[in-house]
Formats: structure tokens, sequence, C-alpha cells
């Protein structure tokens, strides 16, 4: 399969399973919506095949060794791995990154559950942080304040994907809210999976975790300036979009059991629209902040890139070079919005 064709099978793959990541992706430079579309079809793929088989021994064994090969750069036929293949190599993608995913995915065929926010967050920095990082790596950003708010955005998309399927989630025995917090409302996790319903006390537990998301959208927000500029619109629409997930969640009681939240075409449109003005206008960037304990291995391994072998194709060639123009444009914009920053402090002092 040709470059483009692969392209095209990887945005089909988009397009079917999250309509919302591939409204957003849309607004990417026309050079980086195959790496984004190669990534999103590998992360795709992988969590249907543990969905579909288990996380069993022989299953994960086979994902692992199928990262092998894509890291060697002998990818199999899988056109999913093929696409990873090369964003993999082009944008140095740490293979830790790809691991913990997977080491997410088990968690999920484990049926394991979470007691407290903490451990909700260190399943959502492995299934969603990482899928932060290395998008955030492919839109050519490194240093670590901003990989922090790139996780941080994942993890927050993952708490609201736990708000939206809390019903759906229970019909196939799976719990995913903080169970500490259940019980503080009154809630018993293990009879209340025996017969799941929404009560107004599930709501508040739905909220309250929504409310943790809020607050990780909020500083993943401040690092939208870290983005070259020609990205940030593309990012700005999906935190928009996902945000307004828990929006509507909150107009139906925060009642996620009965009917499933959903954020109108018409609604995505106008986030798409106003997503726009961040090329011009971002929030303040926010480097003090401490990043969320669960994904702090996530940027400590994003930030060393992975030993690349030479490019043997034309298509990564290409990808290095745009690796490097982005990474170069990136600096130049920092160094120009600093020069702007420290021209209007010294008018302010005159």
């Amino acid at each position: 399969m040709r470059g483009d064709s692969l392209h095209s099978a990887c945005e089909a793959l988009m397009q079917q399973g999250s309509k919302s990541f591939f409204a957003a992706s849309r607004l990417l430079p026309d050079a980086l919506k195959a790496p984004a579309a190669g990534l999103y079809a590998f992360c795709r793929v992988a969590d249907d095949e543990v969905d579909c088989r288990g996380a069993t021994p022989e299953v994960m064994a086979g994902l692992r060794t199928r990262l092998d090969r894509i890291y060697e750069g002998q990818p199999g036929e899988a056109l999913a791995d093929r696409a990873f293949a090369e964003v993999v190599h082009a944008y140095r993608l740490p293979k830790t990154l790809p691991l913990a995913l997977l080491e997410g995915f088990s968690w999920d065929s484990d049926g394991r559950r979470y007691e407290t926010l903490e451990s909700l967050e260190d399943y959502g920095a492995r299934v969603a942080g990482t899928v932060g990082a290395m998008m955030a790596l492919i839109l050519g950003v490194r240093e670590p304040w901003a990989l922090a708010r790139a996780c941080e955005l994942g993890v927050a998309m993952q708490l609201t994907n736990i708000a939206r399927d809390v019903g759906e989630d229970a019909r196939m025995g799976r719990l995913y809210l903080p169970e500490g917090w259940m019980r503080q409302e009154g809630i018993d996790p293990e009879l209340w999976l025996i017969s799941p319903r929404f009560t107004p006390a599930l709501g508040r537990v739905v909220s309250r975790l929504l409310t943790a998301a809020d607050a990780l959208y909020e500083r993943a927000e401040q690092g939208i300036a870290g983005l070259p500029r020609p990205c940030r619109p593309a990012i700005t629409s999906a935190r928009f979009i996902y945000s307004d997930i828990g929006r509507a969640l909150a107009r139906q009681d925060f009642n996620s059991f009965d009917r499933r939240a959903v954020v109108s075409p018409q609604r995505k449109v106008f986030r798409v629209v106003q997503s726009l003005a961040s090329y011009l206008v971002s929030p303040a960037w926010m480097r003090g902040r401490t990043p969320l304990p669960a994904i702090a291995f996530l940027v400590d391994a994003a930030r060393t890139p992975a030993l690349a072998r030479r490019p043997r194709t034309v298509d990564e060639k290409a990808g290095r070079m745009i690796d490097l123009l982005i990474s170069v444009r990136s600096a130049k914009s920092r160094h120009s919005e600093g020069q702007h920053q420290s021209n209007d402090i010294r008018a302010q002092a005159s």
C-alpha cells in the first residue's frame, strides 16, 4: 500500500472510531495529519485487539512483538503497524510510551478497579496520557512542562470518557469510578455492580469526577501556548469538544447511565471555529506547575528521544525534516513571544 493509501486508511479508521478526534485533526497542518492518523490507528487497533481477545499472555506478547518489529524498522503487514512505524522513526518516539499504553490495556482486561482518584489517574496516564505525550512529540514539543500539560490533557479526556460511559461499562461488569467516592455517597460498589442503576448519589460521584477533569483541562489549556502556532487550533478544538461532553452530562443531571451524553455536530463546528483564534491568542505559559504525579514517568521518558535508525524511505526522511523545521519554528516563536513580553515589561516600568 502506497503512503497516500496508508494515510487514507488510517484517517478512515479515525473517522469511524472517534468523530471528535477526527474533527480536531482536520485543523492540523497538512504535514502532520498523516502522523496523527498513524498514531491513532495503532492505538485503536491495539485496544480493539485486547477488547476482542482479552489481555491474555499470548495477546500481550503478540502486541509487544509487533512493537519490537516496529522499533526495529521491520513492521508487519498490518496497515496500523506500518503507519505507526513511520511515525516512530520520523519523530523518535520512546518505546516506553507505547509500552505503557499496552500496560493500561492489560489493566482493562484484568478488570482492575480503582479506590481513589490518584489510582484512577495512574490508569488514565497509561491509556491516554501516553497518547498525549506521543502527540506532543509529533507536534515538535519536548520541553518537560509542555509535555506534562499534554499528558494531563490525555488524562482529563479519559476521566471524561469514564464519566460518560458509566452505564455502558456497568452493563459489561466494569467499574472505573473511584470506589472510595462511591462509599462516601453511601453506595456499595459490589452491590451496585450486581444491580447497577442511576441515583442522585451516583450523579454526585460523576459530577466530582468531571470537576477533577475540568481542573486538568485548565492546566492543559495553559500548555497550548507552548505548541507551534499552526498546531494550536487542533489541540484547542479537541480540548473544547471533550470538555463539552461534561457540560452535556451536567444538563442531564450527570445521568450517564440511562443515556449517553453527546456533543451535537453544530456544537462541534462552533468549537472548531472558536479554536481558530488560538492561532493568534493563547493562554499564558505555565512552566512552574509540578506535573500530575501519575504522568511524571511519561514526561521523563518523552524527554529522551528514542535511538533512531537511519531513515530508509523518502517519507521517513521527509518526516525528519518536518520535525526539525517545526522544532526550529517553535523555538523562534517562543523567542519572539519572550521578546514581546520583555518589551511590554520595560514599557510598563518606564
